[in-house]
């Protein structure tokens, strides 16, 4: 029998499921829980049932998965979420869906819900759920220090006499009698989300940052670069942007507001700093580290955790072997190490690589008077515009709810959904784009939409490149202000420059490597051994659970971790990194989660 449901009221559709679905949860069924989701619906799970991300199909997979953890999560107190957006009717996939957040609790923790319910206003009463999505925010007795959780700053009021906050602060990261819990490498957008997000649960972590001033990782890039996606997308924890920054945020304002946040959210880093060296003694379950400091000091860490926060996509700068290379007179450099296109004036240069970088050194030397610019196109490439095209992969951060809340829809996507998205995407940035393709197959430039048509951001997420967002740089090449090489056409370097198959030459004071990065994998192996790095294996790009490999979560390696990706990544992310390293500092975290393979 139908209950008497409002039809329009979206909200009264969706509180009449939560209550159903509660109780379901409560009583413990699992065969009545997995009724309330489609037949071939999805419940992704983060860290809340598994301690882990997984992602569970079809009702018999989602029943056999509550089978396995319903008795030790104990679900409860299931209730609409009433900081977040409220239950709203979408349009998703061409399919009219309620979305809707709900907070529930669990032995050892908080949670928080969403749901995508398939409403059909003639059968408001028994919706369906098309996508869960579980997450922990918190784990009882550990809740974040913000709000109504914040510190008073009361003592500081009274100590006339003593420490005041600075001198509290100095001596906090001076870390002269005592080794942090947590140690980070690297101070970028990655390390400084995670460091916030530990220490709002009362985590202890030192990051070190090799570059003199956080922010340098951004500071010290190609003179022109911004970030190609739009600024409600981005944003570290606890702090958003200002609303009077531009859409598309420059570099150095980018560098200087990731040092103002290490200052401001009282982070302890030290810069100047490198790991020099790090063993695991697997008894003590710690790291014996080795750091080296700014005036050329050792000072030795013993740390139960230690987080590599250098990157996700990009490692060790891959420089490619090129038939006569070491003839070359002129200048070789990685597009990691290219600065400003004004240093090469007047002079003659050739870019490798048509990926972001290689379309932006290029550019950048172009309209900063380089003599000539020559652009190697390596392999095929998915070429998007910024605008439209290259944001309508963001387009959920515009629709109004918080990035915050937008952060967890983005995080129910399932793989399926998720391909089937961005093929519809592609199919439309095609026809928006297709005036600059044809303009550029008539130059010879090669494009592709990736392997089953799901465009660039499917390729940022399986292997970090083979695309460009194009801000001008596509325009240049198609009126051939920019010379376009095959690598396929190149014969030889020599002394001057490049030799064509045709015997054609082009000559070159500097050659310009964007050809990407060597697998994060390889940076561990020079940090920390080939052991570890084995025993780790890739990093980034999809594993058998469509998350990223080894990224925010356990490793096979104890007590390592790895924090990386865009900033919107890691303003999601960093949560349930921190919850992680918690709750295996305080012994919650089971040494065999629920779904890890049998030894």
């Amino acid at each position: 029998m139908q209950p008497k449901v409002d039809p329009s009221n979206v909200e009264e559709v969706f509180a009449h499921w939560l209550k159903r679905f509660g109780e379901s949860v409560e009583d413990g069924d699992p065969a009545a829980i997995a009724a309330f989701i489609e037949p071939d619906g999805h419940w992704k799970d983060i860290l809340a049932f598994t301690w882990s991300y997984k992602t569970f199909t079809g009702r018999d997979e989602i029943e056999k998965a509550l089978k396995a953890t319903l008795d030790d999560v104990k679900p409860r107190s299931l209730r609409l979420s009433t900081d977040r957006a409220a239950p709203r009717l979408v349009r998703r996939s061409a399919r009219s869906v309620i979305e809707a957040y709900f907070d529930f609790d669990t032995e050892i923790g908080a949670g928080t819900g969403f749901v995508r319910l398939v409403y059909d206003p003639a059968s408001p009463g028994n919706p369906l759920a098309w996508i869960l999505l579980t997450t922990l925010q918190q784990i009882h007795g550990f809740d974040e220090r913000i709000g109504d959780q914040r510190p008073s700053g009361v003592d500081f009021s009274h100590s006339f006499a003593s420490e005041n906050w600075l001198d509290a602060r100095i001596k906090e990261q001076r870390f002269d009698e005592r080794d942090p819990e947590v140690l980070v490498v690297g101070a970028g957008q990655a390390g400084l989300s995670v460091a916030a997000r530990l220490k709002a649960i009362g985590v202890d972590a030192l990051l070190i940052e090799r570059n003199e001033r956080v922010g340098d990782n951004w500071r010290q890039r190609y003179h022109s670069l911004t970030l190609h996606n739009e600024i409600w997308a981005n944003s570290l924890p606890y702090l958003p942007f200002p609303p009077t920054w531009p859409t598309f945020v420059p570099k150095d304002k980018l560098a200087g507001w990731l040092e103002f946040y290490a200052d401001v959210m009282e982070l302890n880093v030290w810069t100047g700093t490198e790991l020099h060296d790090a063993t695991y003694d697997e008894r003590a379950r710690t790291w014996s580290v080795a750091v080296r400091r700014a005036d050329g000091s050792t000072r030795e860490l013993t740390v139960p955790h230690l987080v590599l926060a250098t990157g996700g996509v990009s490692g060790v700068p891959n420089m490619p072997a090129m038939k006569g290379l070491e003839k070359f007179r002129g200048e070789i450099i990685h597009s990691s190490d290219f600065r400003s296109g004004t240093d090469y004036a007047g002079r003659k240069a050739i870019v490798f690589g048509t990926g972001n970088s290689g379309h932006d050194v290029a550019q950048d030397l172009y309209s900063n008077g380089a003599e000539s610019v020559s652009i190697v196109q390596r392999g095929s490439t998915c070429v998007v515009s910024l605008v439209p095209s290259g944001t309508l992969v963001y387009s959920l951060y515009s629709e109004g709810p918080s990035a915050e809340d937008i952060d967890l829809i983005t995080a129910a996507i399932p793989y399926p959904v998720l391909k089937d998205t961005y093929q519809w995407l592609t199919k439309r940035t095609r026809v928006l784009d297709q005036e600059l393709l044809d303009k550029l197959a008539a130059v010879g430039f090669e494009t592709d939409y990736g392997e089953d048509n799901t465009g660039f951001h499917m390729k940022y997420l399986r292997t970090g490149g083979g695309y460009y967002i194009n801000v001008g740089c596509s325009d240049l090449i198609a009126d051939r202000k920019i010379n376009l090489v095959q690598a396929r056409d190149i014969a030889t370097f020599d002394e001057t420059g490049l030799v064509l198959a045709d015997d054609q030459r082009i000559d070159a004071d500097l050659a310009v490597m964007a050809t990407g990065y060597r697998n994060l994998q390889e940076g561990v192996r020079g940090l920390l051994g080939d052991e570890i790095a084995d025993r780790v294996g890739p990093i980034w790009g999809f594993d058998e659970d469509y998350t990223m490999r080894n990224m925010w979560k356990r490793t096979a390696q104890p007590g390592l971790w790895f924090m990386g990706g865009a900033l919107m990544d890691c303003r999601l992310h960093s949560r349930f990194l921190a919850l992680q390293i918690k709750a295996e500092l305080e012994g919650i975290m089971p040494s065999r989660l629920p779904f890890d393979a049998a030894p």
